[in-house]
């Protein structure tokens, strides 16, 4: 399965509770930090509704 990197490039303080639960659930925890999760339909999803927090990469 392929992999997405993400990295956190804005603060999630403040955000909306929906966007930071979709962090939380791609396992986003600290602001520079990436980390890798598999290219799911699910993850798409979340991935696409916070993409303004998002430096993403294939």
């Amino acid at each position: 399965m392929s992999k997405i990197k993400l990295t956190l490039i804005k603060s999630l303080s403040g955000r909306l509770k929906a966007h930071q639960a979709c962090a939380k659930g791609l396992g986003i925890k600290k602001i520079h930090k990436t980390i890798e999760v598999n290219d799911t339909p699910e993850n798409r999803g979340m991935i696409n509704k916070i993409n303004y927090l998002l430096k993403i990469e294939k």
